[in-house]
């Protein structure tokens, strides 16, 4: 038995109140979470530049090609060692992360080592944004209103990256993620039209090239 066995709806700490539906459930694809959270590949570049430079330097210093490899390849194992673990964590957090969109609010539950379950009532999200890396994967993101605000630490790595003053929720490396953010956006509009929070809500959809964010808005309030 697991420690999220006893859950009463799968990614729910206990039943939704009466009236309230889930829209849709899912989970990061781990491949690209340990890619996008651990950067993987800059990872490997790393260990590749530092594996030339001693070829390098044991060629410089007068040794032969045979010098050369040997004096790189003892690397090997700790760099196979470092992108193999981070590649395993990756896994894990996606295997033990859950996202659920109901009517009202964003459930996270997550945590490798310690569960955690975040909600984020829609009444507390200002907007929201699309990311696509590819193959219908993608980021979406909650700009939370100023007086609803979460410490960075407890939704890392479920947030967007570099906004640790202002942290911003974040469903990361979902997949048809254009289609879920549909759904967020629906729930969204519906939240405000019921009058549950002030203001206007928009969806910001955001293509990724994997460098830059370049967006068009559409209002969903």
């Amino acid at each position: 038995m697991n420690e999220y066995e006893s859950e009463p709806i799968r990614g729910l700490p206990q039943r939704l109140p009466k009236g309230e539906r889930i829209l849709w459930q899912g989970e990061p694809r781990w491949a690209s979470l340990a890619r996008r959270v651990f950067h993987l590949p800059t990872l490997v570049v790393y260990f590749a530049v530092l594996l030339a430079l001693r070829a390098v330097l044991a060629l410089s210093a007068g040794g032969t090609a045979k010098d050369a490899i040997l004096s790189a390849t003892w690397l090997l194992p700790v760099a196979a060692l470092a992108v193999l673990i981070l590649t395993v964590y990756g896994w894990l957090i996606a295997r033990t992360t859950v996202y659920t969109i109901t009517e009202k609010r964003l459930v996270i539950r997550s945590g490798v080592v310690l569960p955690m379950t975040l909600n984020i009532p829609f009444a507390a999200v200002e907007s929201a944004a699309l990311r696509l890396h590819g193959k219908g994967i993608g980021d979406i993101p909650l700009v939370l209103s100023p007086n609803h605000r979460v410490a960075y630490y407890a939704l890392w790595p479920h947030a967007r990256p570099w906004k640790i003053k202002q942290p911003e929720p974040m469903l990361r490396s979902v997949a048809d993620a254009e289609r879920v953010a549909e759904i967020l956006a629906g729930a969204l509009a519906a939240t405000a039209g019921r009058g549950d929070k002030s203001g206007e809500t928009a969806l910001e959809a955001e293509t990724d090239t994997d460098a830059q964010w370049s967006s068009h808005a559409s209002a969903v309030a």
